[in-house]
């Protein structure tokens, strides 16, 4: 039987973090479907389309990862796809809470699907896509935080950056 895990995630944008959680997941899973999540609850700088085709120039290379998008319940989403696992980065303590009772409640859902927790790599602890966007918003430099593609969308959204 074929492992098939979920990544889910706004990526708006996609970081160097996201990329990390990615390629060590299909390193363990035979099949990653990173999927981009419609959030209602969101104002998103980037459109579902646009975070698509980000994701899909940065992982380019990995041959066993796919990119989708969604909306609505994950669980029902992981259940579509016949995936057996959800994938859910954690950067620092304070990320469990949430995702604990995220994964409780998908538990509770289809007790048939696990979540796996995969801590990031201490490089990117602090980073998100909320920080990138606030550092990019005021045209600093976001080299290192994001794959080069990303870099060139944030520009097209804010401007040019400067050197420092």
């Amino acid at each position: 039987m074929a492992s098939v895990a979920v990544y889910p995630g706004s990526f708006d944008p996609v970081t160097n973090g996201h990329i990390d959680i990615i390629e060590r997941s299909a390193q363990v899973f035979n099949k990653v479907i990173v999927a981009v999540l419609h959030n209602r609850n969101k104002d998103p700088l980037f459109s579902i389309e646009e975070r698509v085709l980000m994701l899909q120039h940065s992982v380019a290379d990995i041959p066993n990862v796919e990119i989708d998008s969604f909306n609505g319940l994950l669980i029902d989403y992981v259940r579509n796809k016949n995936a057996k696992t959800i994938i859910r980065g954690l950067r620092a303590v304070s990320d469990f809470e949430y995702e604990m009772q995220a994964a409780s409640i998908n538990r509770k859902l289809d007790p048939e699907i696990e979540t796996f927790f995969m801590m990031t790599n201490n490089q990117y602890s602090y980073l998100s896509s909320s920080i990138v966007k606030e550092v990019a918003k005021y045209e600093a430099n976001v080299d290192g935080l994001v794959p080069e593609y990303v870099a060139r969308s944030l520009y097209e959204k804010y401007g040019p950056f400067s050197t420092t």
